[in-house]
């Protein structure tokens, strides 16, 4: 166990309960017709953001992906307007016209969520150079997928960062998959970690699964961010548990692949570690859950009964 207080693995614990709670709950929505679009769950992933904005503060900043509820939520959304940004309801961050896919909070350094594959990145290294600008301690996580460090914007973005040495942490969040396409067939290396040698950066691999770990090696770039020694890449090697989005069974990945990663469940074995460290027991952690399932129905609650926005607001908040 890491040298944390009681009460930051507290705060550890409830945030991956948050998500993996609000996560289930959306997949019910759905089934029952009640979320327009699409949605691309975290559950299973958890311990990525929860491990890396675990050491950020909230001037500091995140850009997401298309699959970036569990960011939000890390990072201190609020689930109320979360969830009704999901239903498309007028008290959502966006006021329901952003969905699943697209929800931001500047007011906690949340940049905003896209679905076009790897756009957070040019993002995030536009707000780090805010930051050198401005000349504040602030930092950048920026979260994107093994897919799209095989775009043009991971490129670009690296290197811009690396040249200027600009206060970005590029988490990789490699869950095997993009889509349905399997890593080691648009790839011929195993670690994504592996380029940032190109661009003269630190680059590591680390158990995406196990929320110290990604806390721990998350800390450095952090600590290296701020002092302004430039960006960091690290390569979280993780699991969803659901398929690419909900209407994706995920049938392209063996059984035995899913059983193995489902084995290693990042809250189930964060629960574990807090028991055997007994810093919770199980009655305590039971206790959280229920606090959390109480929180998540809250949060139904108010956006089922929140007010759909009006067809003449479809105009409004448009800039290009």
């Amino acid at each position: 166990m890491l040298n944390l207080s009681k009460e930051k693995h507290v705060e550890m614990l409830r945030k991956m309960l948050e998500i993996r709670f609000f996560e289930e709950k959306v997949f019910e929505l759905y089934a029952q017709n009640l979320v327009p679009g699409t949605i691309h769950l975290y559950a299973g992933e958890e311990a990525v953001a929860v491990g890396v904005c675990s050491n950020l503060r909230q001037d500091d900043y995140i850009t997401s992906t298309h699959r970036g509820h569990g960011h939000c939520i890390a990072k201190g959304a609020d689930l109320k307007r979360t969830m009704a940004e999901i239903l498309g309801k007028k008290t959502g961050y966006c006021k329901g016209k952003g969905g699943s896919m697209h929800i931001a909070d500047f007011s906690i350094g949340m940049l905003g969520a896209t679905a076009v594959v790897g756009a957070g990145i040019p993002i995030a290294v536009g707000a780090g150079l805010s930051i050198k600008l401005r000349r504040t301690d602030q930092v950048v996580a920026c979260f994107f997928g093994e897919g799209a460090s095989n775009q043009g914007t991971f490129h670009e973005g690296i290197n811009m960062a690396s040249i200027w040495k600009l206060p970005v942490i590029f988490v990789c969040e490699n869950n095997l998959y993009a889509m349905g396409t399997r890593q080691s067939i648009v790839m011929n290396i195993e670690n994504i970690a592996d380029r940032a040698v190109a661009y003269g950066i630190p680059g590591g691999v680390v158990d995406g699964n196990d929320v110290l770990a990604v806390y721990e090696v998350t800390e450095k770039a952090v600590e290296r961010a701020r002092k302004g020694e430039g960006p960091t890449l690290i390569e979280c090697k993780t699991y969803r548990h659901k398929g690419h989005s909900r209407v994706d069974p995920a049938r392209y990945r063996p059984k035995e692949e899913v059983e193995e990663w489902l084995a290693k469940d990042p809250i189930k074995r964060f629960k574990e570690k807090l028991m055997h460290a007994r810093i919770l027991n199980e009655a305590e952690i039971q206790h959280i859950e229920r606090e959390v399932l109480v929180e998540i129905e809250e949060a139904v609650k108010f956006a089922i009964e929140s007010p759909f926005p009006e067809p003449e607001e479809a105009l409004e908040d448009v800039y290009a």
